[in-house]
């Protein structure tokens, strides 16, 4: 979704170009004069702005002179109700892409085609741009959406770090993308056109995780018929992404540090070393130096993993990426539906970008396909968004208070964990991996959590 700046003195003037260019699809921000507009545009990317010239402080001239000195990707459209030959001759040289007369005549629609235009034209341009990079070197992130500086910089440590063979640790919140992250290190690198083998430890019970990643002979236990590789074999030459390494029992933790080590396997039941040649990517929602500390985690593997960290913000705290990734689930919705494509209301939008999101992109992107599962418009409105979407204010920090004759604290949090616990339950249909997701904890300390409190029937 492209971002629109309207930089205008005037509050009315604003508020109509806002109105019109928002019900257009574009996510649109305004400034009252060059200064803010400036500082906007220090904490964001504006693809256009539209910008009067008649303004105290700072003249739109001048403040075309700056965005193009510091962005000189963005399209810049004046606008005023004071032209001169000298004027318009003046921002046309200076770079603006078009100048508008705002006088009684104004029309609005002529200000549409104009934005409209001058998009495409950028966007042809982005595109030949990319292509030319092509030639030369694979260089895209299609799945990973974000122009926010975090984003920006987690780009420039995947072009970094991918065309080394180092071990990778990638720690965030569950639903930030860490497997997007992976396969993009995987795929920026010099093992790209190998195998990438993708696989959740904490969806296996130890045994079953060890003949899943090392695979077992014939005979080993009940029901193993046939010899059979296990994945670090099938990754060989490529890259094995160990997903949720936090939740690996001790025991497994020993073996997968001997591979690290040695770089051989052992299949179960097997007594032969055979030599195994892969990238190894993990990662984890857990605080792996607390679970070092804790003696949760063995120390020596958690050194061994983490030679180059990564750490993925979550979308709480880039909500300006929240219109792309909108924009891009609309659009990824729309193909796989065959229906037209939707556009997301302004007023929609807001309140997307208000909410605090604790179950992070893997949550926005549902939470966008339910919307355009229910909506029979061409446009998302906000009744079609979830309730605690459209009703959620951020919460006050409550005053400590302690009563004149005391308080039991392990009883008093003891209740207020089990609230929470019902709550993530009631929310989530009783769906106990779901419930784990929104209080970000590992499914097996919550499952503890649900037999410690006797929440084992609906």
């Amino acid at each position: 979704m492209q971002r629109l700046l309207i930089v205008d003195d005037e509050q009315s003037m604003r508020e109509l170009l806002e109105h019109v260019l928002a019900r257009e699809g574009y996510h649109v921000e305004t400034a009252e004069n060059g200064r803010v507009a400036l500082e906007r545009m220090k904490e964001y990317a504006f693809d256009l702005v539209i910008s009067d010239i008649q303004m105290p402080d700072m003249t739109g001239i001048e403040l075309l002179e700056q965005v193009r000195a510091t962005s000189p990707e963005t399209v810049v459209i004046m606008i005023t109700a004071f032209a001169t030959v000298d004027t318009a001759r003046q921002a046309f040289k200076l770079g603006a892409e078009d100048f508008i007369i705002k006088d009684s005549g104004f029309d609005v629609d002529e200000l549409k085609v104009l934005v409209r235009k001058a998009i495409e034209k950028t966007q042809l341009r982005q595109r030949v741009e990319l292509l030319q990079k092509e030639l030369t070197r694979r260089s895209s992130f299609d799945n990973i959406i974000g122009r926010s500086a975090k984003m920006q910089a987690l780009f420039r440590i995947i072009e970094t770090v991918a065309p080394t063979h180092s071990t990778v640790l990638i720690t965030g919140e569950s639903g930030t993308g860490k497997e997007l992250v992976a396969r993009a290190l995987h795929s920026h690198g010099p093992r790209s056109n190998l195998s990438f083998v993708s696989v959740n430890c904490g969806a296996f019970a130890e045994t079953l995780l060890e003949s899943e990643l090392f695979g077992y002979m014939k005979g080993a236990f009940t029901g193993a018929a046939t010899n059979k590789k296990g994945l670090f074999e099938a990754a060989s030459g490529g890259t094995i992404f160990l997903d949720e390494i936090g939740e690996m029992s001790p025991a497994m933790q020993v073996k997968l540090l001997r591979v690290l080590q040695e770089r051989v396997i052992r299949r179960v039941g097997g007594t032969e070393e055979i030599p195994v040649d892969v990238r190894v990517i993990a990662a984890t929602n857990r605080n792996l130096e607390d679970e070092v500390a804790k003696g949760a985690f063995r120390q020596d593997l958690f050194y061994r993993i983490s030679v180059i960290p990564v750490e993925l913000p979550p979308l709480r705290e880039r909500a300006e990426d929240i219109p792309d990734l909108v924009d891009h689930f609309l659009e990824k919705l729309a193909k796989a539906s065959g229906r037209p494509r939707l556009t997301c209301s302004p007023e929609a939008l807001r309140h997307l970008e208000s909410y605090d999101w604790p179950g992070n992109v893997r949550e926005l992107e549902n939470t966008i396909e339910r919307a355009h599962a229910f909506e029979s418009t061409s446009m998302v409105e906000p009744e079609r968004l979830p309730q605690r979407i459209l009703h959620y204010s951020p919460r006050d920090a409550a005053a400590v208070s302690i009563p004149e004759g005391g308080i039991d604290l392990e009883s008093f949090l003891a209740e207020l964990e089990k609230s929470y616990l019902r709550e993530a339950l009631s929310r989530t249909n009783f769906n106990q991996t779901r419930s784990a997701e929104l209080l970000r904890m590992p499914v097996r300390s919550f499952r503890h959590l649900m037999t410690k409190y006797r929440l084992r029937d609906r």
